[in-house]
């Protein structure tokens, strides 16, 4: 039997990098889009962020219903319905398993300065060894590079990985920092590998 998604392991490289979230009184806030059971929220709540779960299936929320309040369900059809962030901004956001490209210029928004875009998903090449295998929900060679343009890529990986089988594409990239010089960039410190 196959264990719940919200148990299973955080992504390797949504590990790899939070630590550029930056720290904030209170804890950082951070926007878990399409979260599904919500692996990724219980695990950002653990490091000591507030995390804002979103997903359109409101019982893989519920599963998340015990971590109130540093964990903050929200249903919503980010695809069909209204974007229900506008005017909010998150110091991370944790995207993985997931694409719908019309809301690239959303999800770029909702960075904060200096906030941190942690995005993984499958890429093309993917076809050959399972699912998803329609290229509507397979990154093209490069994409989230050129996505991200504007932001400080500090990692970027395309290609395959096993446990399970599967071809993807990831990047950690830095949002735009303030424009003053009065208020000095966050640090994001650089860890080496290990």
């Amino acid at each position: 039997m196959t264990a719940p998604h919200g148990s299973q392991t955080p992504s390797d490289w949504v590990r790899r990098w939070a630590h550029l979230i930056p720290d904030r009184p209170g804890g950082a806030l951070v926007l878990d889009l399409a979260c599904g059971h919500g692996r990724h929220s219980r695990w950002l709540a653990r490091q000591g962020c507030i995390v804002t779960a979103v997903d359109r299936d409101a019982d893989a929320l519920a599963s998340l219903a015990d971590l109130a309040p540093l964990v903050r369900p929200l249903q919503a059809d980010i695809e069909d319905g209204p974007w229900p962030f506008d005017a909010q901004r998150f110091d991370a956001v944790v995207v993985t398993n997931y694409l719908w490209r019309p809301l690239w210029p959303r999800i770029l928004d909702s960075l904060a300065p200096g906030g941190i875009l942690l995005y993984e998903t499958f890429a093309h090449g993917n076809a050959s060894v399972g699912k998803p295998s329609r290229p509507d929900f397979l990154l093209q060679p490069g994409e989230l590079l050129q996505v991200c343009t504007g932001l400080r890529v500090v990692a970027y990986e395309d290609g395959y990985l096993d446990d399970p089988p599967r071809y993807v594409q990831r990047i950690a990239a830095i949002g735009p920092e303030p424009t003053t010089a009065a208020d000095p960039p966050p640090r994001h410190p650089l860890r080496a590998a290990g």
